[in-house]
């Protein structure tokens, strides 16, 4: 009887050793999941006929519950998304004078259309693009069914009625003039208003922004809007900002527009040498402007070194890499712009959670 006993409680012991084993073992740390990109979606390129200039889209697929196929230029020179309201909203609700509704906002297809009115310039003084309309919040999906897609939370955005030519005064057809603005910081015409791409859903270690490929020369063609994948890669990791070969440049905080895009750098063309604040602009289309008042001869090398190191320099040429050099008392606007060609030949990063730009010669 004992010995039975004994060997009983042996076996309960070694049981009991055997759980706990068990459930210890169930404790051990997991391993810490690799941080990886939200997205990568193609753009579209395209080059218009008898012309040097050249644009990048991203396809718009649907706003609040509407879904709607526009093509919206892919600008880093400005924040916020504008889109014309036409085919949007209710024919009913658009007029010649504005976007009519009674009261403080509307819901329409769940898109919150505000009675907050603004306008939105694009260009300089040579020649400015205005855009007229109502401050408006929306889901917003992005990319195509080809290059994928990406959805952002509920952003505000500027659903415009009418856009208007403001040195011939042509009032320009809709959707001529969308634009997702991808820049750092704030609209200049609204601080309601920033990048599409700067409101993510986030996981541990992502960091709120997005990364450029080259962009693909062949592509630029006037025979169609050409889809060239793996182009835009949506929200980043610590190896992209930190580990990728990008030359990274902390921003500017401003009183209006927030953080500016503008980077220190100095310029050289020729004989001339001078300072100055640079704008990587993919909303350009083809002529990078230096600020004095005359295109430089082709073959004329240009030089920027940013105040990081980063160190890019061409040949301009007839067909590509056309740069003027304008007076800024003439534009109105100090900044030497650099158009849509650097993007074929450089990467280009913005960090939004950190406030700085990446460069990276390609």
């Amino acid at each position: 009887m004992t010995k039975n006993l004994l060997k009983n409680c042996f076996c309960i012991i070694i049981i009991a050793v055997a759980a706990y084993g068990c459930k210890k073992d169930s404790k051990k740390a997991q391993p810490t999941p690799a941080v990886t990109n939200i997205a990568t979606l193609g753009l579209y390129e395209y080059q218009y006929p008898s012309s040097t200039d050249r644009r990048i889209f991203i396809p718009i697929n649907k706003i609040g519950t509407k879904s709607i196929s526009y093509l919206s230029v892919f600008d880093t020179g400005s924040s916020g998304m504008t889109i014309d309201a036409n085919g949007i909203l209710p024919a009913s609700m658009i007029t010649s004078s504005g976007i009519q509704f009674t009261g403080d906002s509307v819901v329409v297809s769940g898109i919150t259309v505000t009675s907050t009115t603004g306008v939105m310039s694009y260009g300089d003084a040579t020649g400015l693009v205005n855009e007229y309309g109502n401050i408006a919040y929306a889901v917003v999906s992005i990319g195509d069914g080809t290059t994928g897609t990406f959805t952002t939370k509920r952003i505000p955005l500027f659903l415009y009625y009418k856009v208007e030519d403001m040195t011939t005064g042509d009032v320009e057809p809709a959707h001529s003039n969308d634009v997702f603005g991808v820049g750092p910081g704030t609209s200049y015409a609204s601080d309601l208003i920033s990048s599409p791409l700067s409101y993510l859903n986030l996981t541990t270690g992502q960091i709120a922004g997005f990364k450029l490929a080259t962009l693909s020369s062949a592509s630029f063609t006037s025979n169609n809007v050409t889809n060239v994948s793996d182009v835009l890669t949506i929200g980043l990791t610590p190896d992209d900002v930190n580990n990728s070969g990008f030359i990274m440049h902390p921003l500017t905080l401003y009183t209006v527009g927030g953080y500016s895009a503008d980077i220190p750098a100095t310029i050289s063309y020729g004989t001339t040498t001078l300072a100055g604040q640079i704008l990587f602009d993919t909303g350009t289309p083809s002529i990078t402007i230096i600020e004095q008042p005359n295109n430089l001869p082709d073959s004329t090398q240009v030089t920027i070194v940013t105040d990081k190191g980063f160190k890019y320099s061409y040949l301009t040429m007839s067909t590509s890499n056309l740069t003027a050099v304008e007076n800024p008392n003439v534009t109105d606007d100090p900044r030497t712009i650099f158009s849509l060609d650097f993007f074929v030949h450089n990467e280009y990063l913005l960090d939004y959670s950190d406030h700085k730009i990446g460069l990276k010669n390609n």
